[in-house]
């Protein structure tokens, strides 16, 4: 009795000691999605979100959005729920990897400021005029690259960012269609949906591309080469791949069920509109 006892108390510290990593690992994920200012992305998103439903309602309904439109493109684009799965799609793929490497990285001085400039320039290009300007200095210096403009290119090939983009939009676009046929506004079959999608595929590259490089060049113009080099190199180790294939586990759930949910209003909405 005495041994069968210590036996089971012996399975159970592993146990307790497992689950506390567990736990510890975990609250370093929320850490290092702080540290990447996740949450004020997000929040930038929320915006662009408020943007964007204002500038479908322009083009998708000809006798104008109705006086609730407003409100329902901000329920869609919640940003408590925004980060909410953001932050279970990232910490469910970062569970069999050890963030400490990453936390090191982003908790530097030159990161923070790495990602502040991130921030500001991610809010500066939700102006049109702005986000023009990016693109044609991405187009300019393609023609003449400088050093600063291959190590951002570099960055963007090593995590493999234009066509993860690319993939993302298509299918927050299919996602966008379901929710207009599910609601009743668009009559194709899945099949038309998916041939309507693909078909925007190049075009869809060419403006990731653009974006990508102009949003990049503008908020990593201002960095040291040194810290670029060394996010670049953090970028190809298995922590760096597995924080990147993270934000994309987080980021695409999301968009995909916000252009859900954009489709299905957007249907209502037409239908208010016509009455």
């Amino acid at each position: 009795m005495f041994l069968r006892a210590c036996a089971i108390v012996l399975t159970l510290v592993p146990a307790g000691l497992a689950a506390e990593r567990a736990a510890a690992r975990s609250g370093d994920v929320m850490h290092l999605v702080d540290l990447m200012g996740l949450p004020e992305v997000v929040e930038v998103m929320h915006e662009e979100g408020l943007d964007y439903g204002a500038a479908l309602a322009d083009e998708m309904l000809p006798r104008g959005a109705s006086g609730q439109w407003p409100g329902t493109v901000a329920r869609i684009y919640d940003p408590a729920r925004m980060e909410e799965t953001l932050r279970e799609g990232f910490a469910a793929s970062m569970s069999g990897t050890d963030p400490a490497p990453l936390i090191a990285f982003f908790e530097s001085p030159g990161a923070r400021r790495l990602v502040s400039l991130e921030i500001s320039a991610r809010r500066a290009m939700m102006d049109e005029d702005v986000e023009e300007a990016a693109r044609e200095d991405y187009l300019a210096r393609a023609r003449d690259p400088d050093d600063r403009f291959l190590l951002v290119r570099e960055f963007v090939e090593t995590n493999d960012l234009v066509e993860a983009n690319v993939t993302g939009a298509l299918n927050s676009n299919f996602a966008f269609y379901r929710g207009l046929a599910d609601a009743g506004a668009l009559e194709m079959t899945e099949d038309e949906m998916l041939a309507e999608v693909w078909a925007q595929e190049e075009e869809t590259r060419t403006d990731s591309r653009e974006w990508l490089m102009g949003f990049l060049l503008l908020a990593y113009d201002p960095v040291a080469p040194e810290l670029l080099e060394d996010y670049v190199a953090l970028s190809q180790t298995d922590a760096g791949r597995a924080m990147n294939r993270a934000l994309f586990a987080g980021f695409d759930p999301m968009y995909a069920d916000i252009s859900y949910a954009l489709g299905l209003a957007l249907a209502r909405e037409m239908r208010a509109t016509d009455l």
